[in-house]
């Protein structure tokens, strides 16, 4: 299988997800991406799977799955 996008780390930091793909960091503040994720304990958070294909990240203990094009058309600078 193809991969759309490489996803080589993604972490929480305080109110936000930072997300290394495809060289390049993205940092989206939780509350504006998801509230399943801004609401998570750290460990709800801990538990994702990213998609084979590299599109999706999905959290089986919130039932949530997040895009990376979302991602990328919200992304701060």
């Amino acid at each position: 299988m193809e991969k759309a996008y490489e996803i080589k780390e993604l972490r929480f930091e305080y109110d936000y997800l930072i997300i290394e793909v495809d060289e390049q960091t993205i940092r989206l503040k939780l509350t504006e991406i998801s509230d399943k994720l801004a609401k998570a304990t750290d460990q709800e958070r801990q538990d994702y799977k990213i998609s084979p294909s590299g599109y999706g990240i999905h959290w089986r203990k919130l039932d949530e799955d997040l895009s990376v094009n979302g991602f990328l058309r919200k992304k701060i600078k």
